[in-house]
């Protein structure tokens, strides 16, 4: 059963009430990554796995010293991005909770870029719903990364295509859940 809440938004015209999915939550954020609130946001008392994946930025990439990315991109499309991401991955494995959170701004090597984490009532479903959605977000997230490299240059490494592209496969449904 899908969990629902009620969350009250402030509208200059008039009190609006959206409708959310307890078992998704997608964020982007300037302020550091917190594991904890993401766990927090999978909890579930039904649940006997937790999957997690953490992305940092590394020190190397093609032979160059990194010392840094920034992190660019639009926060709503991002995040609506992010929540279809997370409702394709909930069709094909029911009863899963995600949180999801991506860092938009400079970050240090080592500096945590993206979060997801993944509960399931079994470890299988965590784990292959945890893969399906990094994979799903390498490929389709509109965010840009611009590396600074250690002897003073930069690049924007090459970047998503805006237009709707079929999701990836999970390899679990064989190919008849995506669009």
């Amino acid at each position: 059963m899908e969990k629902k809440s009620y969350h009250h938004v402030d509208c200059q015209y008039y009190p609006l009430y959206v409708v959310v999915n307890m078992a998704i939550f997608v964020s982007v954020t300037r302020d550091a990554i917190s594991i904890q609130k993401l766990l927090a946001e999978v909890a579930d008392d039904s649940h006997g796995a937790l999957d997690f994946f953490i992305g940092a930025v590394r020190n190397v990439h093609e032979g160059k010293d990194v010392k840094g990315i920034t992190y660019d991109g639009h926060e709503m499309l991002i995040n609506k991005t992010l929540d279809d991401i997370c409702r394709e991955a909930e069709r094909m494995w029911p009863d899963t909770h995600y949180a999801v959170c991506h860092y938009l701004g400079d970050l240090p090597v080592g500096g945590i870029s993206i979060a997801i984490a993944v509960s399931s009532a079994h470890r299988a479903e965590s784990f292959d719903a945890c893969r399906y959605i990094i994979e799903a977000v390498k490929k389709r997230v509109p965010v840009w990364k611009q590396e600074h490299y250690t002897d003073g240059s930069s690049d924007w490494l090459p970047g998503h295509s805006l237009r709707k592209r079929a999701a990836p496969c999970c390899g679990h449904c064989g190919g008849s859940n995506h669009g």
